[in-house]
């Protein structure tokens, strides 16, 4: 959500930057733009839509050689989607990109500009403003006074025509790094700048950053000059290439058997677990997470209390911190997040530190806030996630919380040993299953042409198939646009079951053996009313349904998995066949960050 890059002292700005925005499309946004200072002068290219649109205004222009600049990748939040709401923004001397929400801008703008005429609608227009406004005794001076006076959360990154040799940056509860290397350059995803630099700079709340071509220094908005310990960055190569498959998400969904392997092998071999815990048993867990990651932490808690005999509160993370959550030391928060910088899991970890909870969280970014501020950190080993639909970040978190609910019961002696040996067994080996579970695409294929037409569906399912639908439900809502619902099954006959008539989609869940029997009753109970349902099993559930894909057996506690696999495959092949834009659907954004 949105995504700022900066450079400076580079040999041309231009293609930097582009670069750099084509990296963070993943994030999710509707408009792009960049400016850059070449001879004195400030040039601004911004345009609504794909950062393609960009590059291709940016060809019609004369490419002046400069060495500094700024771009963003906008998403919506003040202001429809325009060339004229895109960043950067500019006001006399000053250009600024901005991540977050100024929360007062509406004050400040009666406050202090009154006589100023707006040519946006957004929030960002504000700040830039009060640059020109405050300016006159430096840049610097007048950022300070600036970032005093904003509420919200901002990260920014400045240029002026004044100082045409210095870029400025600022972050306040929004992400935002800076680095050395050929240059300085700032990003508020590294996967902006992951070839660029060698050494990292993690900036915190409440700093300011002026970067030269060959140094970066930090104030507070005091203007208190701050030493900050470098980070040795490995350069690394992004994960632009969609080899051989027709979208990121389908090359995703085939990765997902080696993010888990990745993620298993990492703190379970032979000798056992190396997870760098010392747990003592708490009065009770909370999962906090968003999207995916609840879902994943739906399955978390059926793994922790069957096996731990813990109890577990899974919370939607957008709620927990208003909702005056009882958390204490004796009761540890788990975050669980693909970027590790969703802003509403972001403040969930904070509400949770400052009530005294111990917190570990599941991330697949090092680098992010939320691992940066955990106490504990389980790090997920998928790899870089392009496509905006999670898939095999959401197979290696479920994977990890594997890992933690049979390294609790072990630890705790909650369970039998042999039996964990055998899941531990079983865990190494998942990868093998959910691999195996991948040969039913064909099948899937011919279900997508099918049901490519249809305007909403049902999932259902009992147990740890509930989470499984939720989050099959997701899936498909958001990369086809298809209205659909996910119930525990029994909850079908309090109210939805009205919805059902002839030829509804519903697909069934069916992750355990010992609930089939009760699964089964709910299918039936739909199909009298002319549903046609699709159910996804393993081999040995004797499941009736119109259609049965059926997937590798594995352990029960392990098998929303393999189940999901299907569940992937057919929302991915029916976006395909009504013609959605796959990797980035409309209105949504990798990462979540501001509230």
């Amino acid at each position: 959500m949105c995504g700022i890059i900066g450079c400076n002292g580079v040999s041309a700005a231009v293609p930097v930057l582009t670069l750099g925005l084509e990296r963070m499309e993943y994030r999710g946004y509707d408009s792009s733009g960049i400016a850059v200072i070449a001879d004195g002068k400030t040039e601004i290219t911004k345009k609504k839509g794909r950062v393609s649109e960009l590059i291709n205004a940016l060809r019609f222009k004369p490419q002046a050689t400069a060495a500094i600049g700024i771009g963003h990748t906008r998403w919506a939040t003040h202001g429809e989607p325009s060339d004229e709401n895109a960043h950067p923004h500019q006001s006399g001397k000053f250009t600024l990109v901005h991540n977050g929400i100024i929360e007062n801008h509406t004050e400040l703008k009666e406050q202090y500009l009154k006589l100023t005429k707006m040519k946006s609608d957004t929030d960002t227009e504000v700040a830039v403003h009060l640059l020109n406004r405050f300016y006159s005794d430096g840049c610097l001076k007048a950022l300070a006074h600036t970032a005093r006076l904003l509420e919200g959360s901002f990260a920014l990154a400045v240029i002026c025509e004044e100082e045409p040799e210095k870029l400025f940056c600022v972050r306040q509860s929004s992400p935002l790094v800076v680095g050395l290397g050929e240059g300085t350059y700032a990003a508020s995803d590294t996967a902006a700048i992951s070839e660029k630099i060698h050494t990292l700079y993690r900036m915190d709340d409440g700093e300011i950053a002026v970067l030269e071509k060959d140094k970066i220094e930090f104030y507070d908005f005091e203007l208190n000059k701050i030493r900050k310990a470098p980070e040795k960055f490995e350069k690394s190569s992004y994960a632009s290439d969609k080899g051989n498959f027709e979208h990121f998400m389908l090359k995703e969904i085939y990765e997902q058997p080696e993010a888990i392997r990745r993620t298993v092998d990492a703190y379970l071999n032979e000798n056992g677990f190396n997870l760098g815990l010392k747990p003592q048993k708490p009065e009770r867990i909370f999962i906090v997470a968003c999207g995916s990651a609840y879902h994943a932490g739906l399955v978390g808690r059926r793994i922790f209390e069957s096996l731990a005999k813990i109890p577990v509160s899974v919370e939607t993370a957008s709620e927990f911190r208003y909702s005056e959550p009882l958390v204490s030391e004796k009761t540890p928060v788990i975050i669980i997040s693909q970027s590790g910088e969703t802003a509403d899991s972001l403040a969930a970890l904070r509400e949770a530190k400052k009530r005294g909870a111990k917190t570990l969280s599941i991330i697949n970014v090092k680098e992010s806030t939320i691992a940066t501020e955990s106490d504990f950190v389980l790090l997920t080993r998928a790899g870089p996630e392009i496509a905006v639909a999670t898939t095999k970040a959401y197979g290696a978190q479920l994977s990890a919380l594997y890992l933690l609910g049979i390294y609790f019961a072990e630890s705790f002696g909650t369970a039998d040993k042999k039996e964990l040996e055998k899941m531990k067994k079983a865990l190494t080996d998942l990868h093998k299953s959910v691999s195996a579970a991948l040969n039913c695409e064909e099948q899937i294929k011919e279900i997508a042409h099918r049901l490519r037409h249809i305007d909403r569906a049902y999932f259902i399912g009992r147990g740890a198939g509930f989470a499984a639908a939720s989050e099959g439900s997701l899936k498909l809502k958001e990369i086809s646009y298809i209205h659909c619902e996910a119930y525990a099954a029994g909850e079908m006959k309090h109210g939805t079951i009205s919805l059902i008539e002839k030829d509804t989609t519903v697909i069934a869940m069916n992750t355990q053996t010992a609930l089939a029997h009760k699964l089964q009753s709910n299918i039936d109970e739909v199909r009298s009313r002319g549903a046609r349902v699709i159910a996804v099993t393993s081999a040995d559930s004797k499941i009736s349904a119109d259609e049965t894909i059926t997937v590798p057996e594995v352990h029960p506690l392990f098998a929303v998995s393999t189940q999901i696999v299907p569940v992937q495959l057919l929302s991915y092949h029916i976006a395909r066949l009504r013609g959605c834009d796959i990797d980035k659907p409309r209105n949504l954004a990798k990462s979540v960050t501001v509230e």
